[in-house]
């Protein structure tokens, strides 16, 4: 490992409740933004720092029924600052007393490693999104495993760019996924894998890769010392015996490599706010484009006519989330007002869980 590389800190505070959590990272994050709306990690939690920060500094997770928060580089003592605070959690129709919680600090993060560092999805791997699974859908089976390979490379790429490491050599991969055929997830039918996988970079627990990672998808654990692993405890005492990390000379079998120049770059959002020129003018339009606009207004407001006094209108299409091509960052569309999937949540929670809320309680 380069000493040329920054020193990325990552915290996991596992915070101990009185009961078992089972609620969704967006029912936590919301109480959060309402219980502490003054403290530093709230602008991570909101959409804030969006444009800032298209990875997520700081990630809520809900695993074995508890309340994982992670805090990567600028989120790390933003997370440390708000586990201090913890007292109750008031979700409405629930109320969790804190009794306690464990930090956990690690340094020297996001950097290559000179021997191959085995991970396991403790969530599902939502790798495939509608790009992505239409080219995956055409492939052979001999095909796939290289796709997802290389896939993966991409995006621990995109997380080393994203916290200011830009790497200069290859970047290794070798997933084993508990099947080829993904399994569907979500109303956006994202393709999903369970599994682990071996790459030649050092990541922090509990963060998420691919799609959903706001949802709790996606999220790794480094086997580097499975006796601290809980979730399943006996299977990972057999394991005991296999090396957590091995040389890339010796497991080069399977593995595909990936570049930074591979990586197209990400693709940033765009602010609705009118564009304006280098002289900090706003752009006047030609005389054909408001001839045009206003053409198409017209047709629009036909259309609409006839829909309206039609016996049969045409059904209005669903908005769905937006995803940039590259990476699988996810962008919420301000229009959309998704409830929880869980149906036995209440009509008050699942609303306090809707995205619509969080936009109504802070500006994005």
């Amino acid at each position: 490992m380069s000493d040329s590389f920054p020193d990325i800190k990552s915290v996991i505070v596992r915070v101990l409740t009185d009961k078992p959590v089972r609620k969704t990272p967006y029912q936590v994050k919301g109480v959060f933004m309402r219980q502490y709306p003054d403290e530093p990690v709230i602008p991570m939690l909101d959409g804030t720092y969006r444009d800032r920060f298209l990875y997520p500094r700081v990630q809520v997770k809900i695993l074995n029924e508890q309340i994982y928060i992670i805090g990567i580089h600028e989120g790390a003592d933003a997370v440390l600052s708000l586990a201090k605070k913890f007292d109750i959690f008031d979700f409405g129709n629930i109320t969790f007393e804190i009794n306690d919680y464990n930090v956990e600090e690690t340094n020297k993060q996001f950097v290559p490693s000179s021997r191959l560092v085995r991970y396991r999805f403790l969530t599902p791997w939502v790798a495939l999104n509608h790009m992505t699974g239409g080219r995956y859908r055409f492939l052979t089976n001999q095909e796939k495993p290289t796709f997802l390979n290389k896939l993966l490379g991409q995006n621990i790429i995109f997380l080393a760019n994203e916290v200011g490491i830009r790497l200069e050599d290859e970047i290794y991969t070798k997933v084993k996924v508990s099947s080829l055929f993904p399994r569907p997830v979500d109303e956006n039918k994202w393709g999903a894998f369970m599994g682990e996988f071996k790459t030649n970079f050092v990541l922090p627990n509990y963060i998420g890769i691919g799609n959903g990672i706001t949802r709790g998808y996606g999220t790794v654990y480094g086997m580097f010392n499975p006796e601290t692993f809980s979730f399943d405890e006996d299977a990972l005492k057999k394991e005991k015996k296999d090396t957590s990390t091995e040389s890339l000379l010796d497991q080069n079998n399977g593995l595909d490599s990936v570049t930074e120049s591979d990586v197209p770059k990400p693709k940033r959002r765009k602010h609705s706010s009118q564009k304006n020129d280098n002289k900090g003018r706003q752009k006047k339009e030609s005389p054909r484009y408001s001839k045009q606009q206003k053409s198409k207004q017209q047709k629009s407001k036909q259309q609409k006519s006839k829909q309206k006094h039609s016996t049969f209108p045409r059904m209005a299409k669903k908005r769905g989330r937006l995803f940039s091509e590259e990476f699988d960052i996810e962008h919420e569309d301000p229009a959309i007002d998704k409830v929880s999937d869980n149906p036995n949540e209440s009509r008050e929670d699942a609303k306090f869980n809707s995205e619509k809320y969080h936009k109504r309680q802070h500006k994005f």
